[in-house]
C-alpha cells in the first residue's frame, strides 16, 4: 500500500506529533508498505530532504515565537511529487496548513482522507496572534468541522474520541495511540546517566521529559518538585528544550535550591533512554495531551508516574497501580505530598514499577502499527466499493475533485468562523 502522510511538525522538531508521524512511518515501511511524508522544511533537516520518502516544502521558522513552522503554499511542487508516488490513501495530522494540502490531494485523486486529531488546538492558541475566546472557538469548530470531511478520524485515545464526539465529529472514530519502543526504553543505562551529570546513586531523581512549552503547566510543576526537594534530599531532572526552562530554573532559584535542578537538555536515541533510566519517579503536570507519549515512555522504562487527571493520561496512569492521578485541580502541596509517600515507601514503589511495565506493554509499536495498517486497509476497501464506477480519473474528474475540495475548505473555515462568533454573540 502507498501511504501518503501530511504534517505540520516532522523530525527534527521534537514533539508528539512529530514523533508519532516519524514511528508508524518507520513501523509500516517495515512491513512492507510505502510511506511518503510531506512536511515543512525545518532548521538542520538538509540530510532528510534528500530522502526519498519525506517531501520538504518551504515554510516560515519558528512562527510566532514558537518552535514550528509555518508552511507556504507550493501545490504543484506538492501535486508532482504525489504523481509520481501514486498513493492509495492520504493521512492528515492537522486539520490546517498541511491539513488543507492533504484534503486538496485526496479529493482532487477520490481517494480516502483519514485524520488524526492529535491536539487540543484550543490549548495552543497563544502561539497565534489576537488569542482570544471566539480564537479558541474558532480552532475547536475548524478542526471538528474539517474531521467531518474525512473518510476517518483516529483519536489516540478515549478520552479524545469521546470529547470530539461531543463536540460534533460525525465521522466513524477509531482509537490508536501512538505505539512505544519497549525494548528500547526497557534497557536504558541510567548509572551512565547519573555518572555523566555529577548525580548521586543514592538520592532520590524526580524527573520530567517533555517540550518546555507554556501550556505544559510547568511553572505548577515545579514549583510541586521543589516544595518536596525543599525539605527532603534528592534532585528534579529535566529532559527538554524550550522557554518554559528559564521559568522551572527561577522556581528553583526562588525557593534557593537551585542546585537541586539539572536543565539536561534535549535528549534522542540512547541519551534519551539513558535519562528516563536514570529516573526514580516521573512527574507529569499538562492537561493539554491527547495521548501523553513520554507517560508512556517513562512506563516503559519502569517508571511510576505521578501527574494530573487529564484526557490522554488517564488511559495511561491507575491511581494505586502505576503511580498517583491526582485530581486536575490538586494543589502544589498535593502533588509534593503524593511524591513524597512515593519515596517513603520502598515495597509500595516497586509494585508500582511492576504495573507501570504491565501498563507500557499495552503500547507497543508493534500493535499500534498493525491496528493502523488494518484501519487503512478497511478504509480502503470500503471507499472503493463506494465508487459508482471502477475506472481512473480523467483531467475533468481530477478537476472537479479539486474544485469541491477547495469549497469544502472554504465552508470549513466560514463554518467554524459563524459557529465562533455566534456563541459570543449568544454569551454577552
Amino acid at each position: 500500500m502507498n501511504i501518503c502522510m501530511f504534517t505540520n511538525t516532522y523530525l527534527p522538531h521534537v514533539g508528539g506529533v512529530a514523533r508519532s508521524v516519524a514511528l508508524f512511518a518507520e513501523d509500516l515501511q517495515a512491513m512492507g508498505h510505502s510511506v511518503l511524508v510531506v512536511a515543512p522544511v525545518f532548521p538542520d533537516d538538509l540530510q532528510e530532504e534528500r530522502q526519498e520518502d519525506i517531501l520538504r516544502v518551504p515554510a516560515i521558522q519558528n512562527f510566532n515565537g514558537s518552535d514550528f513552522s509555518l508552511r507556504i503554499a507550493v501545490p504543484f511542487r506538492i501535486a508532482n511529487k504525489i504523481e509520481k508516488f501514486q498513493p492509495d490513501i492520504i493521512h492528515s495530522h492537522h486539520p490546517y496548513l498541511m491539513g488543507d494540502a492533504a484534503l486538496r490531494t485526496a479529493w482532487r485523486r477520490n481517494i480516502p482522507l483519514l485524520f488524526t486529531h492529535h491536539t487540543l488546538y484550543e490549548q495552543y492558541t497563544h502561539y497565534v496572534p489576537l488569542d482570544s475566546e471566539n480564537m479558541q472557538r474558532f480552532v475547536i469548530n475548524l478542526s471538528t468541522e474539517y474531521a467531518n470531511l474525512c473518510s476517518h478520524v483516529i483519536a489516540p485515545s478515549r478520552s479524545v474520541a469521546k470529547l470530539i464526539k461531543e463536540r460534533g465529529v460525525t465521522t466513524p472514530i477509531e482509537e490508536i495511540p501512538t505505539g512505544v519502543d519497549l525494548d528500547f526504553f526497557d534497557q536504558g543505562q541510567g548509572d551512565r546517566f547519573l555518572q555523566e551529570y555529577g548525580i548521586s546513586n543514592s538520592k532520590p531523581v524526580i524527573g520530567h521529559v517533555g517540550r518546555l512549552a507554556p501550556e505544559k503547566n510547568l511553572r505548577y510543576l515545579a514549583e510541586a518538585a521543589a516544595l518536596f526537594l525543599k525539605d527532603h534530599p534528592g534532585v528534579f531532572l529535566v529532559v527538554g528544550e524550550g522557554p518554559g526552562k528559564k521559568e522551572i530554573l527561577d522556581t528553583f532559584k526562588k525557593m534557593g535550591i537551585e542546585q537541586k535542578v539539572i536543565l539536561a537538555g534535549q535528549k534522542i536515541g540512547r541519551d534519551l533512554s539513558d535519562a528516563y533510566s536514570a529516573m526514580d519517579l516521573f512527574l507529569f503536570a499538562s492537561k493539554t495531551e491527547t495521548q501523553g507519549m513520554v507517560v508512556a515512555e517513562a512506563m516503559a522504562a519502569g517508571l511510576p508516574v505521578i501527574a494530573l487527571d487529564a484526557s490522554g493520561i488517564r488511559e495511561v496512569v491507575e491511581d494505586g497501580r502505576n503511580g498517583r492521578l491526582l485530581h486536575a485541580e490538586a494543589s502544589q502541596a498535593k502533588f509534593a505530598k503524593a511524591i513524597k509517600e512515593f519515596i517513603s515507601n520502598p515495597e509500595r514503589a516497586e509494585r508500582w514499577r511492576q504495573g507501570a511495565l504491565d501498563t507500557a506493554g499495552s503500547f507497543g509499536r508493534k500493535e499500534s502499527a498493525n491496528r493502523l495498517l488494518g484501519l487503512y486497509t478497511r478504509v480502503s476497501e470500503a471507499y472503493k466499493e463506494a465508487r459508482e464506477d471502477a475506472y481512473e480519473l480523467n483531467v475533468w474528474d481530477r478537476l472537479l475533485g479539486g474544485l469541491k475540495a477547495e469549497w469544502a475548505l472554504i465552508s470549513e473555515k466560514a463554518a467554524a468562523s459563524v459557529v465562533a462568533l455566534n456563541t459570543d454573540d449568544e454569551s454577552s
